[in-house]
């Protein structure tokens, strides 16, 4: 391949890099693993004959689905091995991703997590389908079934991601002082501070990956969540900081032990209240929270 075709390849995989990076991260919950995929997505398309390829979007995009569903299957098996409750990659998100609520709800921490719950093929379905709004004939080839088996497969993800799916959608204002409440309750610890903004129901996942201490099993209930904050960040032998930011285009707190990052704490909003906790403490986990990953749907 001549130089000037090797860079019009560039061009073209550069231009649709942030769509092709967020289907990769929407079906893996793994910022690393879909960097990954996208260079075996670059070495594909820069080996393809591009004079074949009519729709170059949809071809990219069909070459890192692929790609994604591989390493997804393979990832399924490491992830029954992992140590405590997994929690998605957490990606600091510019104030554009927030706005746009059908990419923010996508890309929750709370939606995710319901993700993990379908098969392999069922999650690059669902994500191409009711995220990136694809049709079912370019779906169809992406996953290597018929649009009919396709449609099938949409239809039966929709409905067990609906029955579990956050129920509400929370504006963006709404949100912000949700968080501002519960960074003053935690900073301050006060207890009755805490109970006020936690739901009854609430659900708090800490991810150690066995590197950092984690709670190996959820903590449901305001009462019970309350006091491990009482009784396990309360306690901690450190100076504890926390600065509000956004991650996956959600409300969340990076939280600091003597001005060194120790976690990032995600929070899911319903009705003025949390209704989920997820603090990924696995330092292998952070690397994408020091700067904004660019992510859109188009």
């Amino acid at each position: 391949m001549n130089d000037d075709a090797t860079d019009r390849a560039t061009e073209v995989f550069l231009a649709h890099r942030s769509l092709l990076f967020t289907v990769a991260y929407e079906v893996l919950g793994s910022a690393a693993d879909a960097e990954d995929v996208l260079q075996e997505t670059w070495l594909q398309w820069v080996k393809a004959d591009r004079r074949q390829v009519r729709d170059q979007r949809a071809f990219l995009v069909r070459i890192t689905t692929r790609q994604a569903l591989n390493r997804l299957r393979t990832m399924k098996r490491r992830r029954e091995a992992y140590v405590g409750p997994w929690l998605p990659e957490p990606l600091l998100t510019a104030p554009d991703v927030a706005a746009d609520v059908d990419l923010a709800e996508s890309m929750s921490m709370a939606l995710m997590l319901v993700l993990e719950t379908l098969s392999p093929t069922e999650r690059a379905v669902f994500v191409l389908r009711e995220v990136f709004d694809i049709g079912y004939d370019e779906i169809a080839a992406a996953v290597d079934k018929s649009p009919a088996a396709v449609r099938q497969i949409a239809h039966r993800a929709r409905k067990h991601v609906d029955a579990r799916r956050p129920r509400q959608v929370v504006s963006s204002n709404e949100s912000q002082a949700v968080l501002l409440s519960f960074q003053h309750a935690v900073e301050t610890g006060d207890p009755q501070a805490l109970l006020d903004v936690l739901a009854p129901e609430v659900v708090l996942m800490s991810d150690g990956g066995g590197i950092k201490h984690a709670a190996l099993r959820p903590v449901a209930g305001a009462d019970r969540v309350a006091r491990m904050f009482g009784g396990g960040i309360g306690k901690v032998e450190a100076t504890i900081t926390t600065e509000p930011t956004a991650i996956n285009g959600n409300p969340a707190l990076l939280v600091r032990m003597d001005g060194e990052l120790d976690g990032v704490m995600a929070l899911s909003v319903e009705n003025a209240r949390i209704t989920g906790l997820y603090y990924v403490r696995n330092p292998e986990k952070l690397s994408h929270v020091t700067s904004a990953t660019p992510l859109t749907l188009l």
